[in-house]
């Protein structure tokens, strides 16, 4: 990474949301700070709130390239200091597909431009669909100088999770006009459903502890 300046600016990201036809965008463009989480709440903490659950290894994941030994496993190692690199020309693709139509809630990405620079993505494209024929964008997003996890939240037009079978993560354009990226982590995550069981307060005190097992 020798010889890269840069200057110091706050992280920002910029989410653009599209309506096609099939209803699943969001009509509007907008400025926002980048939803950096906050210091210890990362994605495990977020699925010990039991809002959410990673379901990633339920898919089948594929590439548009690679550099030898720095593959889809390095995606999903949970492992911070390791990192997919791609290895060919712009777009750089990364495909998740499942086998039954499946509830996506958010994604999460972790990037470090502190530590990758020119290898930090920046324009970054979202796409959903059955298949690879028929893919629509519904998430786009420019990120200046990213450290730490960013979540893109996939919400059809009234806000509800999306289902689909796959998931195209198209990285455009990276920081300081790099060619192949750097993608640390990536996490893909449905709602939790709660039960009606889970409606009820449980039951802990001692007089109940003692006739909690069944004779």
């Amino acid at each position: 990474m020798e010889g890269h300046t840069h200057t110091k600016r706050k992280a920002t990201v910029s989410v653009t949301h599209i309506i096609p036809k099939n209803h699943w965008h969001v009509n509007t463009t907008k400025m926002a700070t980048a939803p950096k989480t906050p210091p210890g709440a990362d994605p495990k903490q977020l699925e010990r709130t039991g809002t959410i659950r990673e379901i990633g290894s339920q898919a089948v994941w594929s590439l548009s390239s690679c550099k030898p030994g720095f593959g889809i496993d390095k995606l999903r190692d949970d492992n911070l200091e390791t990192y997919w690199q791609s290895d060919g020309p712009q777009p750089h693709l990364i495909n998740i597909q499942f086998r039954v139509k499946t509830t996506v809630k958010m994604l999460g990405i972790y990037a470090d431009f502190k530590t990758d620079e020119s290898y930090t993505p920046r324009k970054i494209s979202v796409r959903v669909g059955n298949n690879f024929h028929n893919l629509q964008e519904i998430r786009k997003l420019e990120m200046v100088e990213p450290s730490g996890w960013i979540h893109i939240p996939l919400l059809d037009i009234i806000n509800n999770p999306i289902q689909t079978f796959m998931i195209q993560i198209a990285l455009l354009s990276n920081h300081q006009n790099g060619r192949d990226t750097h993608m640390r982590q990536i996490k893909v995550y449905t709602p939790v459903e709660e039960s009606s069981v889970g409606k009820f307060r449980r039951c802990t005190t001692l007089d109940f502890m003692m006739y909690r097992t069944i004779r």
